[in-house]
């Protein structure tokens, strides 16, 4: 109980800030203004629903997941565990989400992409979903709608939902380029390199008032630098080395994790290079390895990071709005 108080009362305190005129970006900066001033609206939200990294559950932080949220229409990118109730703790309305992107095929990243649409269409989705991720996306949708066919047919029959198949409508892509394009957004992917998951892809989102890029899961990756270049926010996964070796040693497949670790990942320092070449004007550190206890804290993460970016620079944490 005294948990869920505490988080109503984060949530308000979050809101109230944000009505006041404050920057949430800037007090995760340390930086506050030292006037009130009323905000000027913007049409796109960024939240960051999940920051960790890892397939295993961390006390501290929830999987990886983002809402962007153009005029009240919501997309997703990734579906972590507990995608759903980050977007509730959030106060997202879950009927609004109408398009959801998988950056690549690890259980870190697609978890919840079923389980996602499933209990929103519980809540009050009644909308058609277009959903876009590497393949077998088309197939994981449609095994996922068998595996739960009993609970949606009973629910269509005994509270007269409808039925949720045909508002679910997978692409599997394959291919960097635009993805799609509607009247609030044009989404554009680059391949970038996650081995050995393949195809793996950064999402960039080009909203009425600023650009946004997901890197999703990768190595330092010329296509996610070109991708960026210019863009107004950049959500990077970051790895923190001289943590990462002490994880690693309590590990029985040691050798084989910091192998992946290493060949996958992009570490403190060349995010921050990648960032500056990019020439983005915002940085936002998400997807933390390690992660856990005993927590890593942002002053550390910022100070491997900052000598090789000059720009803004956000520690990332679950349901931060920028």
């Amino acid at each position: 109980m005294q948990e869920a108080d505490e988080s109503r009362i984060d949530l308000r305190r979050r809101r109230l800030l944000q009505t006041a005129g404050f920057s949430l970006g800037a007090i995760a900066c340390g930086v506050l203004p030292t006037t009130l001033r009323a905000a000027p609206a913007s049409r796109s939200r960024l939240i960051l629903l999940g920051t960790a990294g890892g397939p295993t559950p961390k006390p501290d932080r929830s999987a990886p997941a983002q809402a962007i949220v153009i005029d009240g229409v919501i997309y997703v990118i990734d579906c972590g565990n507990g995608v759903a109730r980050q977007m509730v703790k959030a106060g997202l309305d879950l009927g609004a989400i109408r398009q959801v992107f998988i950056t690549h095929q690890h259980s870190d990243h697609n978890a919840d992409y079923g389980n996602l649409l499933w209990l929103a269409w519980a809540a009050k989705l009644h909308t058609r979903v277009d959903t876009w991720g590497p393949p077998p996306l088309s197939e994981m949708t449609r095994q996922f709608l068998a595996m739960n066919d009993y609970d949606i047919r009973t629910r269509i029959s005994d509270e007269g939902r409808p039925p949720l198949a045909p508002l679910i409508v997978p692409h599997d892509i394959t291919q960097g380029g635009v993805v799609m394009q509607d009247e609030r957004v044009k989404v554009t992917a680059a391949l970038v390199e996650h081995p050995p998951v393949t195809p793996a892809f950064a999402y960039r989102f080009d909203c009425p008032d600023r650009s946004i890029v997901i890197s999703g899961d990768t190595r330092p990756s010329e296509h996610l630098i070109k991708l960026a270049h210019g863009a107004d926010v950049l959500v990077h996964e970051v790895m923190y080395l001289p943590a990462l070796e002490k994880l690693i040693a309590t590990e029985p497949n040691a050798a084989r994790l910091r192998e992946h670790l290493l060949a996958s990942h992009t570490t403190t320092e060349q995010v921050g290079r990648i960032a500056t070449e990019a020439g983005v004007k915002t940085l936002v550190l998400s997807h933390f390895v390690p992660g856990g206890y005993p927590p890593i804290t942002d002053e550390v993460w910022r100070d491997a990071v900052a000598p090789h970016f000059k720009g803004r620079l956000i520690v990332g944490h679950d349901l931060l709005e920028i």
